[in-house]
């Protein structure tokens, strides 16, 4: 009996990867005017925000970062950022660098602008959050390669696609560390603001923002790390910087071009983990509030 099922499974396969294709395919037929409004806007603002990045001197901007890393992260991430950024301006990694931080601040700031009010959305409705639950395990758990084929299909090659599959890629954790930093805001500061006659946006922006910072922070953080890992694979699909390095050193077996390039993305990884990280220190109000 068993044996006869597993015949019809196999005979009648679910058409999963026809579906796939016709929606793809749907979406570029009828709205191929829509992509290209969103890509040229999308393109000219990386490139923009690469250029300008790249025209700052890089004295200046060494300077800049290394007092943000001496104020937010201490001494030790400013001597870090020091010698990280020289090292990578000897190795003629500068312009590069520019251009892999201008992919990942865009593409970061698309997630955040779209994952934390969907966080938000989902702590104060619970339907929302069942509705989410799937979708954000299903982003996820998905192969990073599958987010660039109806990327490049709808985006073709360049830095566009790049961006926007690192903005699925790398929504997630802001959205679910949003959601669960505002339901973990102690009860009784809930019944506190509503006693002193708070409206229902006053005790989001006053209380439960400022006391779910850490955790929003933290999603934050997670989310720049998943971009940065973008980096190297969305350089098959023409995204350029560090990540194209560490590709054509992998593709040509280039061993010692490829290293360069991951040193390069480690130092950015690091500057920003500490900075956000730091961002993200709860602070003494909160902690004696769970007591």
């Amino acid at each position: 009996m068993l044996e006869h099922w597993f015949e019809f499974l196999t005979a009648h396969r679910l058409p999963l990867r026809e579906w796939a294709d016709h929606a793809v395919f749907f979406l570029r037929s009828n709205y191929r005017d829509l992509f290209r409004s969103i890509s040229g806007v999308v393109e000219n603002f990386v490139l923009n925000f690469g250029a300008a990045l790249s025209y700052i001197p890089a004295i200046v901007f060494i300077i800049i970062l290394i007092l943000i890393a001496w104020k937010l992260a201490g001494r030790g991430t400013a001597v870090f950022t020091l010698f990280g950024l020289l090292l990578l301006i000897n190795l003629n990694l500068w312009d590069d660098t520019m251009l892999t931080l201008a992919l990942v601040l865009t593409a970061t700031s698309i997630s955040l602008i779209i994952g934390i009010p969907l966080g938000i959305l989902a702590s104060r409705r619970d339907l929302v959050e069942k509705i989410l639950h799937p979708i954000l395990d299903f982003m996820q758990t998905m192969p990073i390669f599958v987010y660039l084929l109806p990327a490049v299909m709808l985006f073709s090659i360049g830095v566009v696609p790049a961006v926007l599959a690192t903005v699925v890629f790398s929504m997630p954790p802001a959205i679910r560390l949003t959601n669960l930093g505002i339901r973990q805001v102690p009860a009784e500061m809930i019944e506190a603001a509503t006693a002193f006659g708070s409206t229902s946006l006053q005790k989001l922006v006053k209380v439960q923002l400022p006391l779910a910072l850490p955790s929003i922070m933290a999603g934050v953080n997670q989310c720049i790390m998943l971009a940065l890992s973008m980096v190297v694979v969305s350089a098959m699909i023409g995204a350029g910087g560090l990540g194209s390095i560490v590709y054509r050193g992998v593709t040509r077996l280039q061993i010692g071009a490829g290293f360069e390039g991951g040193v390069g993305v480690v130092i950015i990884a690091i500057i920003l983990d500490r900075i956000t990280q730091s961002l993200g220190k709860e602070p003494p109000g909160r902690s004696e509030a769970r007591g």
